[in-house]
């Protein structure tokens, strides 16, 4: 068996409770490092999880040639760099999602990508429907819909706004780019089931638009807390996209696939699947196969991948710069005041 190297560049939530944990349960798959924001939260990580070293920075880590491949668990804003620089290094790269900043950047990673075949390059997929994927595949596969017409995605807080709560890196466009909550994640959700939007159109507000950051200094906040989006889709599908962080008592998150001959209904809490025909009065849950039930099993893609055992499905680079230009599609739809066509064109 291949023995297969980790180093970790960032150790936040998600490396911690799924990248490391799910690493940890491979045979021969070694934590060699990890480099995060200080020597001391590095420590602690690498005390926790028995990570052999702890790196002064992230470039000494992805030069390293202690490590085979690298887990990018930071903050969008130094996904790109790492990745370059993994590459560049000869490491293979898991990237934490959202993927880059901006379309700009994804484009040079999944340059970067093409211009190593030999390594593996996966983003950390939105996991948050895989339980149902399959079988939604497999409806709209069949036809059991008819002709798709239209979809609706909503994403909203249960929460009131809080004028008080402090910054956090979502709402930093240095931090984060033109990502805006959770829109990135469903698109790339959206696209396994209706594949890509060929054009957009959005609006948003900013309805918080200062936040203390850490050191108690007042910050100006660009990143939308809501925003309301039309696409069309290549397959022919119309549909609304809702992302919201300031409506109070809005429920959980769900969607809908319209077709002339059927309705699918997904709900994320639990993830569950609802369905319904012409001359039904009602929708009613689909039973899901315990066999068609997907889960969580990045780690386990990634090293087999690199193993040669598969090819990596849930993210490939491509999907990730398709949900990128979306993202960025949207923000300057909004900002400019005009549809935008898909795919991007290089500016």
């Amino acid at each position: 068996m291949q023995p297969v190297r980790m180093g970790f560049v960032g150790a936040g939530a998600n490396t911690r409770q799924m990248h490391i944990p799910g690493f940890q349960a491979i045979a021969g798959v070694e934590l060699v490092g990890v480099a995060n924001r200080s020597r001391a939260s590095g420590e602690r990580v690498a005390g926790e999880f028995g990570i052999a070293r702890v790196f002064e920075d992230w470039e000494e880590l992805v030069a390293s040639p202690e490590i085979d491949a690298v887990c990018i668990g930071t903050w969008p804003y130094m996904h790109c760099p790492v990745t370059i620089a993994a590459h560049e290094n000869g490491k293979h790269v898991l990237c934490e999602a959202r993927m880059a900043m901006n379309a700009d950047e994804a484009h040079r990673m999944l340059a970067s990508a093409e211009n190593h075949p030999h390594l593996i390059s996966q983003i950390v997929p939105a996991p948050f429907t895989f339980k149902l994927d399959a079988t939604i595949a497999k409806i709209l596969a069949n036809g059991d819909l008819g002709d798709l017409l239209a979809f609706e995605v909503r994403h909203a807080s249960d929460s009131f706004v809080d004028y008080e709560a402090p910054l956090t890196w979502r709402q930093d466009a240095e931090l984060s780019g033109f990502n805006i909550m959770a829109m990135g994640i469903w698109y790339e959700t959206l696209m396994r089931w209706l594949g890509p939007a060929r054009r957009v159109v959005a609006l948003s507000n900013v309805h918080v638009e200062k936040r203390r950051d850490a050191d108690g200094s007042l910050r100006k906040i660009t990143v939308p807390d809501h925003v309301d989006i039309v696409a069309d889709m290549e397959c022919g599908a119309t549909g609304s996209l809702c992302f919201s962080s300031i409506t109070g008592l809005g429920g959980s998150s769900n969607a809908w696939i319209f077709g002339s001959e059927g309705t699918l209904k997904i709900t994320t809490a639990p993830p569950t699947l609802w369905a319904g025909s012409r001359g039904d009065q009602e929708l009613k849950p689909v039973d899901i196969p315990e066999d068609m039930q997907g889960d969580w099993r990045v780690e386990a893609e990634f090293v087999n991948a690199i193993r040669g055992e598969e090819e990596v499905k849930f993210t490939r680079f491509d999907d990730g710069v398709r949900y990128m230009e979306f993202t960025e599609a949207v923000t300057r739809s909004a900002q400019l005041g005009t549809m935008i066509d898909l795919p991007l064109r290089a500016h």
